[in-house]
C-alpha cells in the first residue's frame, strides 16, 4: 500500500480559491509523458516487456501522447459567447444559458462526477487534489496528494477511483480504502503504453476501465487486459446498467466517433461498434441520463447520443468542454469542465503542449441524470 499521505479535509474548512504556482519539470502536478525521469523509466523498465513494444520508444511515447489528445489538427474551433441553445425534445429547453461556477489557473480536471448532496468533486491535475464544488460556486478541498490525479470515478457500491497520471501511472482507490488498484501492464508500468492515463470508467464489481490510447480493464485482482482495434480513445462511460461500454475515439483524419462494446459477466469486452459519428469532431468526457442517453464532450459543445446511435442535438457552450456530469438537485443540472488554451511548445515530446485555465459550468436540464451511480 502506497503510504498514507492522502488527507481527507472536512468539507467547509477551506472557501478560498487554491493559488497556482508553476510545476516543476518532474515530480506531483507532471504527467507521466512530460517528466523529466520518464525515459529513464522507459529505458529501464519497458525493454524488459515481453512481448517487447516498439523498439523506438521516444517515437512510441509520442505516438501515444498524439493518439490519446483530445484536439484535432489545427486547434479547436473558437467558441463564441454568443451561443444559442435550441430545445432538445426531454433533454433541454431553448434559451437555457451556461453559468460560470469557478474559474482557476491550472490544466484541466478531466473525469468530474457528481456528489449525493448537488455538487461535484474534481481532480485537480496540477494540484494533486480532488476538490468538492457545489453549485454556488463554493469549493473545498476533499482529498490531497493523488500524484497528479487527472480524473475519478465512482462505483454503485460507493468505491472512488482516480488515475493518477504522475510517474509510474496508476489507479488507486480513494474510498473506503486507500489502496493501489493497477499501475502494471504485460510486465511493465503504464508509462510502458504511451500517452496519458486518461479517464476511468468503475465498474460495480470492483473493476475499472480505462482509457490511454486504447481501451482497458483493470480487474479487481490488479490484473490488466487491453480490448479493441484501431482506437484513439478519450473518454469513457458505463451505460445505466453497466452491460455497454462506450469510449470516444479520435479516428484519422479529424474524424470522431462514439464507439461501444458489449460488457460480459467477467468484465471482458466483446463486439467492438461504432455508436454515432461525433459532429463538429473532437470527443472527450461522457455521462449518461437515466434513459441511457449518452452526452460527449468537445466541439461545439455537448452532443447528446441515444442509445440507437441517433444524435439527439448538440448543447452549444461559451468554451471548448472535456468533461461532465449530472448532478445538482434530482440530479437535474449539467455540469462541465472548460478550458482556456495558449499553445506552448513541447519539443521533447515533438507536439505541442498547452496551458489552460480550467473554468467549471452549470446548465439546467430537463433529462436527469442516472440516479444509480455518480455518473
Amino acid at each position: 500500500m502506497k503510504p498514507n499521505s492522502l488527507l481527507m479535509v472536512a468539507v467547509g474548512l477551506f472557501g478560498t480559491a487554491m493559488a497556482f504556482a508553476a510545476a516543476p519539470p518532474e515530480g506531483p502536478g507532471i504527467q507521466a509523458a512530460t517528466d523529466a525521469r520518464e525515459p529513464q523509466v522507459i529505458q529501464n523498465e519497458c525493454t524488459k516487456i515481453k512481448p517487447p513494444p516498439p523498439p523506438n520508444f521516444a517515437a512510441f511515447q509520442r505516438a501515444g501522447a498524439r493518439r490519446g489528445a483530445r484536439r484535432p489538427a489545427g486547434g479547436p474551433p473558437t467558441p463564441s459567447p454568443n451561443y444559442r441553445v435550441k430545445a432538445i425534445p426531454g433533454i433541454i429547453q431553448a434559451g437555457v444559458r451556461w453559468k460560470l461556477l469557478w474559474s482557476v489557473p491550472g490544466d484541466d480536471a478531466d473525469g468530474i462526477i457528481a456528489t449525493p448532496d448537488g455538487g461535484i468533486l474534481i481532480a485537480r491535475n496540477n494540484d494533486s487534489d480532488v476538490v468538492k464544488l457545489m453549485p454556488n460556486g463554493r469549493h473545498t478541498v476533499v482529498y490531497r496528494d493523488t500524484d497528479t490525479g487527472g480524473a475519478l470515478s465512482q462505483n454503485k457500491m460507493g468505491q472512488l477511483f482516480v488515475a493518477e497520471r504522475g510517474l509510474r501511472a496508476s489507479i488507486w482507490e480513494l474510498s473506503p480504502e486507500h489502496e493501489v488498484l493497477a499501475d502494471r501492464y504485460m510486465g511493465g508500468p503504464f508509462d510502458c503504453i504511451g500517452g496519458v492515463l486518461n479517464d476511468i470508467a468503475a465498474a460495480s464489481n470492483g473493476g475499472v476501465y480505462f482509457t490511454m490510447g486504447g481501451v482497458f480493464y483493470a480487474a479487481p485482482d490488479s490484473s490488466v487486459t487491453e480490448y479493441g482495434t484501431d482506437l484513439r480513445t478519450n473518454g469513457i462511460v458505463l451505460s445505466p446498467d453497466e452491460k455497454t461500454l462506450y469510449v470516444t475515439d479520435g479516428m484519422a483524419g479529424n474524424k470522431s466517433a462514439l464507439v461501444a462494446f458489449d460488457v460480459q459477466p467477467n468484465g471482458a469486452l466483446t463486439n467492438q461498434r461504432i455508436v454515432a459519428m461525433l459532429p463538429g469532431g473532437g470527443g472527450d468526457g461522457s455521462t449518461v441520463d437515466s434513459q441511457g442517453n449518452i452526452y460527449v464532450t468537445g466541439y461545439p459543445g455537448v452532443r447528446v447520443i441515444s442509445p440507437d446511435g441517433q444524435v439527439l442535438g448538440i448543447i452549444p457552450a461559451p468554451r471548448n468542454l472535456i468533461s461532465v456530469t449530472f448532478s445538482g438537485k434530482d440530479k437535474k443540472t449539467l455540469f462541465a469542465v472548460g478550458e482556456v488554451l495558449a499553445a506552448k511548445p513541447n519539443p521533447r515530446l515533438g507536439i505541442a503542449g498547452f496551458f489552460s485555465r480550467m473554468e467549471i459550468y452549470s446548465i439546467p436540464m430537463q433529462a436527469q441524470g442516472y440516479p444509480g451511480r455518480a455518473k
